[in-house]
């Protein structure tokens, strides 16, 4: 039996030395992620230096806010700013031509990773899911608990369903020009699943997810597509069967044999170590990666974390996962 593949979100990411160098090239974080010779470098390092299975694009779930024009900017030490907005008038305002021509570099980057990888090696491009792209466009910046962009929506439902229609087309077009870049596989970020009731991640998370599915399969994308709605809890089960993505990330909180057990069948599923413990290593967390790939034998699987790889994160410690992970064979 082969190896389970493995990657790992942000692994061209700040526990690398060679990426920190390659960032201190950048003016800045979108200059950098607007840069197809340093972003391409920043995919590409991961790969070199692990072997990983899959290197994922290098750039960020906000670009397409920046597209669309709401002055997006990362400040030092506090994260990323938006201008806020609260029709869906105000992401209609910048035409898809003109948005996919601010997004071209990113599309360049994708062209550039593809041709330096063996064919053997996975290449994902992404975009953030239109109800976590709507929360940064909605509040502002990252870092809430999403309570203003929970309000406005049951104050103005229409509106934030305007709004997520408005993500799901520029999102849509986005991702076609990934997937003809050369991606081989896309990927939805919904990182602010969490904590939604069930009436309200059925119309902003699900409901939204399943029409950017359906919108990049009718501009003919065949790509498999992964959705990953962190924080979800039992409710990925209803995401699983009705976004019409092919495979689910699972978050580090999701009980992997009971869930795994309830997906739809032959349904691929990634995940879910915990950073934390990666950052901690040892036997107990060699013993974690082998509990995980047990506990999903029998259906596809991508071993990846439960969220992404921290700052901190000892590289020696990344290798020992995929040493154990090469070795149950």
């Amino acid at each position: 039996m082969d190896p389970v593949p493995v990657w790992m979100m942000r692994q061209a990411g700040r526990h690398l030395p060679e990426y920190r160098e390659v960032r201190a090239k950048a003016r800045d974080f979108l200059d950098f992620c607007y840069s197809p010779s340093l972003a391409a470098e920043a995919t590409l390092q991961p790969v070199r230096r692990y072997g990983m299975d899959g290197a994922i694009l290098f750039a960020d779930i906000l670009l397409i806010l920046d597209a669309m024009g709401r002055n997006v900017r990362f400040i030092e030490g506090e994260g990323p700013r938006v201008d806020p907005a609260t029709k869906a008038s105000e992401l209609s305002q910048v035409p898809i031509e003109k948005i996919l021509a601010r997004l071209a570099p990113v599309g360049e980057t994708v062209e550039r990773v593809r041709a330096s990888l063996d064919n053997s090696t996975t290449l994902i491009g992404f975009a953030g899911s239109p109800w976590t792209v709507g929360v940064y466009a909605i509040e502002g910046r990252g870092g809430t608990d999403k309570a203003d962009s929970r309000k406005f929506g049951y104050r103005h439902p229409e509106e934030l369903d305007g709004m997520l229609e408005q993500l799901v087309e520029a999102s849509a077009h986005y991702l076609l020009m990934q997937a003809n870049a050369g991606a081989d596989a896309l990927m939805l970020f919904e990182s602010w699943a969490e904590g939604l009731p069930e009436d309200a991640f059925e119309r902003w998370v699900i409901s939204p997810t399943a029409k950017l599915v359906r919108r990049v399969r009718e501009l003919g994308v065949k790509q498999p597509i992964i959705g990953f709605p962190r924080g979800a809890g039992g409710l990925v089960i209803d995401y699983a069967e009705r976004t019409g993505v092919n495979a689910v990330g699972l978050d580090t909180a999701i009980p992997l044999k009971r869930i795994a057990a309830a997906l739809p069948k032959g349904m691929a599923v990634q995940g879910n170590l915990d950073p934390m413990r990666l950052v901690a290593g040892g036997a107990d967390m060699e013993a974690r990666v082998r509990e995980i790939i047990t506990a999903l034998k029998g259906r596809p699987h991508i071993f990846n974390l439960g969220h992404g790889v921290t700052p901190e994160t000892p590289i020696p410690h990344v290798e020992s996962v995929l040493r154990t992970i090469r070795s149950m064979t």
